[in-house]
């Protein structure tokens, strides 16, 4: 029975062509017709129902095709095209249309119509191009926090052995910024002009040189921590009438048989790259002092003063060959400001002794460590924060119960100010109290200014 069943479905197979996929028979299995000595391939059409065959589905479902390639047309952008309006309506969507601002239907509709009117088509380019001159040029500099960001990454995954301390990651940043923008600019313009502003004797201050002399200028100066840190001198043998900032930049200046040229670059930066390589060997202490002549600071303030100092050069440099040069990153900004507010008490002394501050409203010394006649000092923007000012004396400590003023500035205003670049009766956003007080610490402000 089995036999004659098996050879009646094998003929019905043969009369057919097809196999029921649902009959027991037509299953392969032993003594069935189905069975072969070989494996089938997949995709082999002689066993249909197993891969893909005319009988089922196949288990995998076949990539679909796409409009492009079945010959299908392509739906329309706007579904039903353009809508049709009027031609003063029309007129009216161009400044939309240049700003890009109407929807898919009225700009279909606006484009559609610039091609059949040569009005509107000029008035459409005359708009676009004025929408182009509305729109602010992007500064083709790198972000301020780029390298840092991208330093941290790196330190991350790989800590340095001997890392640089956090007092001087703002110059080796700042130096890094110059550097790069020394690197894109012409031979020619290395020669343009700059003229370096500070304020003396409560009134500005110039003096007229070029791009490299700018750089021989801080090339210089900041050989005064190169020196203290036994780092060689790059004035070489060359004598300066005085340890100051100035008589060491004009010494320079005079010794050069021709203006200084891009070559001073070189050793500019590679004396900066020793500075932050031998600091890093002083761990996070930075308390030996570093001689600026008539004064003295710390090493860790001395590597932040002289940040500060690159980053202004950097934007009298920018600014003489039309650069585009952004401030510090706000926490390298904020340790700055924060060492001129440090350094303002001293500077209030010291133009108390010379005549140049008014007296103090109560003429009395207060000792140190005591609280005094303090103002407000408040930062706003990035690196911001707020300072309390002793008035009455240096080693008086800043008091809000003291407290006889408030001066609000923007961060970057602030250092502008002290780099004596905005004159003092301009610097300030906001006044609050005594008058005589406020005068004061900003006219001290800028005196933090030099060559």
């Amino acid at each position: 029975m089995r036999d004659a069943h098996g050879a009646h479905d094998e003929n019905e197979n043969e009369k057919t062509g097809n196999e029921d996929p649902g009959d027991p028979a037509g299953q392969a299995g032993p003594g069935s017709p189905t069975e072969r000595d070989e494996p089938v391939a997949p995709g082999d059409p002689a066993e249909p129902g197993r891969w893909g065959g005319d009988a089922s589905p196949a288990r995998i479902p076949l990539p679909r095709v796409s409009v492009e390639d079945g010959g299908r047309a392509l739906p329309d952008a706007v579904p039903g095209g353009p809508v049709a309006l009027e031609h003063q309506v029309l007129t009216s969507l161009l400044g939309a249309w240049a700003l890009a601002a109407c929807s898919t239907e009225e700009a279909a509709a606006v484009e559609e119509h610039l091609g059949e009117c040569d009005p509107c088509a000029e008035e459409a380019l005359r708009l676009r191009e004025a929408v182009g001159l509305l729109q602010r040029p992007e500064s083709l500099d790198l972000d301020p926090a780029l390298r840092t960001r991208v330093l941290e990454g790196c330190l991350e995954r790989r800590p340095p052995r001997i890392p640089v301390p956090e007092w001087a990651t703002p110059y080796d940043a700042e130096t890094a910024r110059l550097d790069a923008l020394l690197q894109d600019i012409g031979d020619a313009e290395w020669h343009a002009p700059v003229r370096l502003r500070w304020y003396e004797a409560d009134g500005a201050a110039s003096r007229r040189t070029t791009v490299a002399g700018v750089i021989a200028h801080l090339l210089t100066v900041d050989g005064l921590v190169a020196v203290a840190l036994g780092l060689a001198d790059p004035l070489g043998d060359i004598a300066a009438p005085s340890a100051a900032p100035a008589g060491r930049t004009e010494a320079y200046w005079r010794a050069s048989h021709y203006p200084p040229t891009r070559a001073v670059r070189a050793p500019w930066r590679a004396q900066s790259h020793d500075i932050v390589r031998t600091v890093s060997f002083t761990g996070e202490a930075g308390r030996m002092p570093v001689s600026y002549g008539d004064f003295e600071l710390p090493l860790h303030d001395a590597m932040l003063d002289r940040a500060f100092e690159c980053w202004v050069h950097a934007e009298d440099i920018a600014e003489a060959v039309d650069y585009p040069y952004g401030p510090p990153s706000g926490r390298h900004l904020h340790r700055m400001i924060d060492l001129a507010a440090r350094m303002l008490p001293d500077v209030l002394a010291a133009r108390r002794r010379d005549g140049l501050a008014s007296p103090a409203a109560r003429p009395r010394l207060v000792a140190a460590g005591e609280p005094g006649r303090s103002l407000r000092l408040e930062i706003e923007g990035s690196g911001g924060g707020e300072w309390l000012i002793p008035l009455d004396s240096p080693g008086a400590l800043g008091s809000a119960d003291h407290e006889v003023a408030h001066v609000a500035l923007d961060g970057v205003e602030f250092c502008r100010l002290a780099a004596g670049h905005v004159p003092p009766a301009d610097a300030a956003a906001g006044q609050l109290g005594d008058r005589e007080a406020i005068r004061d610490v900003l006219f001290a402000a800028a005196s933090l200014s030099r060559m």
